[in-house]
């Protein structure tokens, strides 16, 4: 980074009921090349682990226990308090990194006081050299739907520029503390899916850019072939995405989209469900519509 200072950058992770799988991403902090970091992990009320395991095996490390699950946003919220870092960098505990990922991203945002967020480039950890993301599409107003730039495409550098992008990847995400200060922070009020790309809409809103960093890379375990399908990633998934319109969008535009989610996209997925036999997927997507209408005057705070 030439003869520039290096700012501290607070990395923070949230654990739930994976403190192995924690540690391992622990594991791989400790070989960054970056010389000022603190590490903050948040322990998400796990229930089924012993999270001490990741202060006792790493002592540098800011341990958090909540309570209760916050969900994705609540729990990286709950660390930002503590981080004294001029940079935040949200890291999933499923991610392993590469020894000079977090240079390119401060360098960047060092140099370009407009950019709000950035990304780097995710692999499959498991799928060796294939790529999850190189980059969004800009979400649609009316779908509420993007595309990943270079999902499933083996990496050969094709994606290694730095360049603009739709929206934000929540698995590893460097901001600015002037930004959340400024913008406030992701919104609880999701707690899982479309977060970071309600955070990143509000960024943009307020003027700043977002953007990917092919320079640098993070390896996501993540697998390129899961299909979870559970109720609570159906009811949250749909639940979260006609809460972006609602909270996003305004009149004709707000309508058209209300419009598309529940009589187009829903129908066709309650169906879908229903035709596999899979009636409490099916059962799930209507909860969530359901949810949106009786919670149709509330639409979130991104206030710690």
């Amino acid at each position: 980074m030439g003869n520039k200072t290096y700012p501290l950058v607070s990395i923070i992770s949230v654990n739930y009921n994976q403190s192995e799988i924690t540690c391992l991403m622990l594991q791989s902090l400790q070989k960054v090349t970056y010389p000022n970091i603190e590490v903050i992990v948040v322990d998400n009320g796990s229930p089924k682990d012993n999270p001490k395991i990741i202060s006792e095996r790493f002592p540098n490390t800011i341990l958090i226990e909540s309570k209760k699950n916050l969900g994705f946003a609540g729990g990286n919220n709950l660390a930002i308090p503590v981080c004294k870092g001029e940079y935040l960098l949200f890291l999933n505990n499923d991610t392993e990194v590469e020894p000079g990922f977090i240079e390119p991203l401060v360098r960047l945002l060092q140099e370009n006081p407009q950019i709000g967020m950035v990304s780097p480039r995710i692999q499959y950890f498991h799928t060796p050299q294939t790529l999850q993301f190189a980059g969004f599409t800009p979400i649609s107003a009316i779908t509420i739907r993007n595309a990943a730039i270079g999902f499933g495409e083996k990496d050969n550098g094709q994606y290694s520029y730095t360049c603009e992008t739709g929206s934000i990847f929540g698995a590893a995400m460097l901001v600015p503390k002037k930004i959340i200060d400024e913008v406030g922070v992701m919104d609880p009020y999701f707690f899982l899916y479309y977060e970071e790309h309600d955070w990143a809409h509000r960024i943009q809103k307020a003027g700043f850019k977002i953007y990917y960093c092919g320079e640098s890379l993070v390896l996501h375990k993540e697998s390129i072939s899961t299909v979870k399908n559970s109720y609570l990633q159906i009811f949250y998934i749909n639940r979260n995405r006609i809460l972006f319109s609602r909270r996003n969008n305004t009149g004709l535009t707000l309508l058209l989209s209300l419009l598309f989610l529940y009589v187009i996209a829903g129908t066709k997925g309650i169906l879908l469900y229903l035709l596999k036999g899979e009636f409490k997927l099916a059962k799930a997507i209507l909860d969530a519509e359901i949810w949106n209408i009786v919670n149709r005057k509330t639409i979130g705070s991104n206030k710690l």
